[in-house]
């Protein structure tokens, strides 16, 4: 088992799916954590009873990512609650079951994409690479997507702030490697959370998942939890800069 005893780790959108996966895997490899939800508190409240059994520190803080003021009351809370951060894992996002053909898709429905998937993985990492760069250490891990690598028609908008986070991701991976801080992507092809449920419980939508993965099946939220903490583990420290796709062998490029 992969151990982070005594690392301070901060995991966005920690309530639900993988972001709640994450946040229970890395408690029990000895990590404490400060995770965000948006919405749902009970949901979060079930998530920080579930991993504080793992006998580490667990936090939950409410905060709208995509507003920056948010972002640095959640860092600068995980920092005086924790410590420090030694791991930031921006994984917060959203996804529209529903399709929105280019022709279709609205200025708000772009904007909205836009800033919870991008500007919130931007804003928490803002706030956070100071306290990393003081410390001469640090590991941020966002989260993607296959849509960011091939696209995905009739969630272009999607697909663009997933591809931007795989940018974001490169661009930064160089700009901190001097100061021992490795930047690296996590990118999921599909995965049996609430987000993807509607699409993967119709008929229609299992078929197309199915046909796309060579595995023929769907992953876990804990089949993608496992990757984020070994970016963040210590089998890791030359890997900078890396796309680590978790698909089922859906889409063969990194």
């Amino acid at each position: 088992m992969i151990s982070l005893a005594g690392k301070a780790v901060v995991i966005t959108g920690g309530s639900r799916g993988i972001g709640a996966a994450a946040v229970k895997l890395f408690a029990e490899a000895g990590a404490d954590v400060v995770f965000s939800y948006q919405r749902n508190r009970e949901a979060a409240g079930q998530v920080q009873q579930e991993a504080s059994k793992r006998g580490t520190r667990v936090e939950s803080f409410k905060a709208d990512l995509s507003r920056m003021i948010e972002a640095k009351k959640l860092i600068d809370y995980a920092a005086t609650r924790l410590g420090r951060i030694d791991v930031l894992v921006a994984n917060a996002g959203i996804w529209n079951a529903v399709d929105a053909p280019i022709e279709k898709l609205t200025e708000r429905e772009w904007d909205d994409m836009l800033r919870i998937n991008l500007k919130s993985v931007y804003s928490v990492t803002h706030y956070t690479v100071a306290r990393m760069i003081a410390q001469r250490s640090g590991r941020i891990i966002a989260i993607s997507s296959t849509a960011g690598q091939r696209g995905e028609a009739f969630h272009a908008h999607y697909a663009a702030s997933k591809g931007g986070i795989i940018s974001f991701v490169k661009g930064l991976s160089t700009e901190l490697a001097r100061h021992n801080i490795l930047v690296n992507c996590v990118a999921p092809g599909w995965v049996n959370t609430d987000m993807s449920r509607e699409v993967l419980e119709s008929k229609a939508g299992s078929k197309l998942a199915m046909s796309q993965i060579p595995l023929q099946r769907v992953g876990t939220a804990e089949e993608i939890a496992g990757p984020i903490l070994f970016l963040a583990s210590d089998l890791a420290t030359f890997i900078n800069g890396e796309v680590l796709n978790v698909n089922g062998g859906s889409v063969l490029c990194g």
